[in-house]
């Protein structure tokens, strides 16, 4: 089974406040002890916290129901009860939360140490000593806590990665990334092999790098949801430059851009904002009158011929991605 886990769906609960107390003074020098109930206590929160060293949601698929504890009723002596205890989840970064029943957006956890409360505690009720008027110096009432909050929350993780790679299965990405990062995705020549998005950091020149992600393979009609189709098109959005892959012995090369552009456009136009690299994967298999050939209806983006197995053009896709991403 994968550890990669990009969507969960958990059941949030947190504490409700403590009740405010109705305590009236007692000392036998006062002879008409006013008020003196402290506030209850505020309930637990339920908090998301961005966590760096994560990767996957895979931790909380066994961690259905979180439960936060409730606020301390308000004491005597105008002392307030203690809050509940919040509890803290860590996530990855990319991290989404939305509604489960509306489907509504949250927010998104980008920054590490990022906290956002998911479910609000209920606040304490305040005390009696809050209701002392000039007509009423020893009010019996006090507030009770405001009650716990709870529903089902999903989280959906979009992988933050500098480049994507995006094109049909079998192109040729999964190849690319393990030869150019220390990244060992699986690779086979059947469509999909690719389950999951697979990061790798790749090396440039005097210790810098960037971060790849192979992204499964779209197909056709993905932004409707075939295939694996939506779940994929969500890790692009992450990425700062899109790198289309098409292999050298596609039937046509700008007919197969064409339709991974206009997947990309159906999905979120906002993504062709980003720069776009185009590569021609297995191009050992050409000789320079072919290449020179096929470069004449290749379409309008930056491209250049590579291959992974034989090594070929890949300092100068590594050069090329350096120069967009700056």
């Amino acid at each position: 089974m994968s550890n990669f886990i990009d969507y969960v769906k958990i059941h949030c609960k947190s504490g409700r406040g403590g009740p405010g107390s109705m305590y009236m003074r007692r000392e036998k020098y006062i002879p008409k002890g006013g008020p003196a109930g402290g506030d209850g206590g505020r309930g637990g929160h339920i908090i998301l916290r961005g966590n760096k060293q994560l990767w996957t949601l895979l931790p909380l698929k066994y961690r259905k129901h979180i439960k936060a504890t409730h606020g301390d009723p308000g004491g005597k002596n105008e002392s307030s009860g203690k809050d509940g205890q919040d509890v803290i989840v860590d996530v990855p970064l990319g991290t989404i939360a939305k509604d489960a029943e509306t489907g509504d957006f949250l927010f998104e956890i980008s920054e590490e140490g990022e906290e956002r409360i998911i479910m609000e505690g209920g606040k304490g009720g305040l005390g009696n000593v809050h209701f002392k008027t000039s007509v009423n110096q020893t009010p019996r009432y006090a507030q009770p806590g405001i009650p716990e909050r709870e529903g089902w929350i999903i989280l959906e993780l979009k992988v933050l990665a500098d480049v994507g790679l995006v094109g049909f299965p079998n192109a040729g990405k999964s190849t690319l990334l393990s030869v150019l990062s220390a990244a060992k995705p699986e690779i086979a020549n059947y469509p999909f092999t690719t389950l999951t998005p697979n990061l790798g950091i790749v090396e440039y020149r005097d210790y810098k790098s960037f971060i790849m992600a192979d992204i499964p393979g779209i197909i056709e009609g993905a932004s409707e949801g075939k295939g694996l189709g939506l779940r994929f098109l969500r890790h692009i959005e992450r990425n700062s430059l899109l790198l289309f892959i098409i292999a050298a012995d596609s039937d046509d090369i700008k007919k197969e851009y064409e339709v991974l552009y206009n997947e990309l456009e159906k999905f979120n136009p906002d993504l062709l904002d980003k720069p776009k690299l185009l590569a021609i994967s297995k191009s050992d298999m050409l000789d320079d009158e072919l290449k020179a050939e096929i470069a004449k209806d290749l379409p309008d983006v930056p491209n250049l011929f590579i291959s992974s197995v034989a090594q070929q053009g890949l300092v100068e896709l590594k050069d090329l991605i350096w120069k967009y991403l700056q």
